[in-house]
């Protein structure tokens, strides 16, 4: 008998270690999340802790080669003034920075506009109108309109370049993008507030156990992306489709809150077998993220506030602050004062690059 469970053991434990090497080969698109960002935890034993992309497969990376892989930016936007403004910014560093680095794979440049109807920036930024979802359908959650508009332009648009990042208003970009995706895995960066896990229950009513493990669920929204355009062209739909379902559904819309549309795509994305090379370097949020480092794209989502020892008073309006939420209904005024001494490097860079825009962007004050 013991002769026997020894081998009965042996058996077991052959079949576990196979298990675990085949499971590490088709999930190997997970990373340590940054534990500096308030609220973030550390990964499981089995993700990288060290490496801020998590690496493909050797056959694949050998296969991609170093040819050139331009990708189209495209941000979604309303006609209101706070994301005109906020384009406006983004847009002078992204034509700045491209035209600067004529090597660049940073290619053509799209606002989608989910107005129905052109705007005064039709002729200052590259614009796409889409049409809005029909009255009442966003239930006042008006992000619903994005993956709706995303299907309009990709059926519609002339998009030359085979790839395409997916990125927003308040994203400024600091340094030239290389296209980041890899072989039919998109490029994408993962959020800590994204919990596939956690939510389990909710999200097997859209990714049921027969299509895989919940972990197939990557912890992420459709921005920043990098994706290949025919695969954004598969996930677009049931983007649009699972979003609004899940805004239907009263668990699946108290669960996912202001997130949903981000927890819409990451489903989507599972269901076409779309994979994602997760790089927590892809982009910065200040204030909690604090030097801009080798990042790419600073998304300034939070509220920057200061005393004047240059002390965060997040959650308390500071002396000095910085916040896009106070410019609704009027972009910023030009030079901006500066924070105070001791406010952390992402800041004072993000207030600068504001300054820059403003200051070099014809009537800035149109709105």
């Amino acid at each position: 008998m013991r002769f026997g469970g020894r081998i009965l053991y042996d058996l077991l434990l052959t079949l576990a270690v196979a298990l675990i090497t085949y499971n590490a080969i088709i999930s190997s698109t997970t990373i340590l999340l940054n534990p500096g960002f308030p609220g973030r935890r550390g990964a499981p034993p089995s993700r990288s802790s060290s490496d801020p992309v998590v690496q493909m497969p050797f056959d694949r990376r050998r296969a991609e080669g170093r040819r050139p892989r331009p990708f189209h930016t495209a941000v979604t936007a309303s006609d209101s003034v706070y994301n005109a403004w906020q384009c406006r910014v983004m847009y002078y560093w992204f034509k700045k920075l491209r035209d600067a680095t004529p090597e660049s794979e940073m290619g053509g440049f799209t606002r989608i506009l989910h107005s129905g109807r052109p705007d005064k920036l039709v002729n200052e930024i590259p614009t796409f109108v889409a049409d809005p979802l029909p009255a009442g359908t966003d239930q006042g959650y008006i992000v619903l309109n994005r993956p709706w508009a995303f299907v309009q332009w990709l059926q519609k648009a002339d998009i030359q370049e085979e790839y395409i990042l997916m990125a927003e208003p308040d994203h400024i970009i600091v340094k030239p993008i290389p296209n980041l995706a890899k072989a039919g895995l998109g490029a994408a960066f993962p959020f800590f507030y994204i919990e596939p896990k956690k939510f389990e229950s909710v999200l097997r009513k859209y990714y049921p156990e027969d299509r895989g493990p919940i972990t197939d669920i990557d912890p992420i929204g459709n921005s920043p992306v990098i994706i290949e355009k025919a695969s954004l062209l598969k996930i677009a739909p049931a983007w649009m489709n699972l979003s609004l379902a899940m805004k239907k559904n009263p668990e699946a819309d108290k669960a996912f809150g202001w997130v949903l549309e981000m927890y819409a795509y990451a489903v989507a994305s599972a269901l076409n077998g779309v994979g994602n090379i997760l790089h927590k370097d892809f982009m910065i949020q200040p204030p909690w993220d604090l030097e801009v480092g080798d990042k790419y794209i600073i998304h300034y989502t939070y509220g920057c506030d200061y005393n004047m020892k240059g002390e965060l008073t997040y959650g308390k309006i500071g002396e000095w602050r910085f916040d896009k939420r106070s410019f609704g209904q009027k972009p910023p005024p030009r030079n901006l004062p500066l924070p105070p001494d001791g406010v952390p490097q992402s800041v004072v860079t993000l207030v600068k690059m504001v300054n820059e825009a403003s200051a070099n962007i014809p009537n800035w004050d149109i709105f």
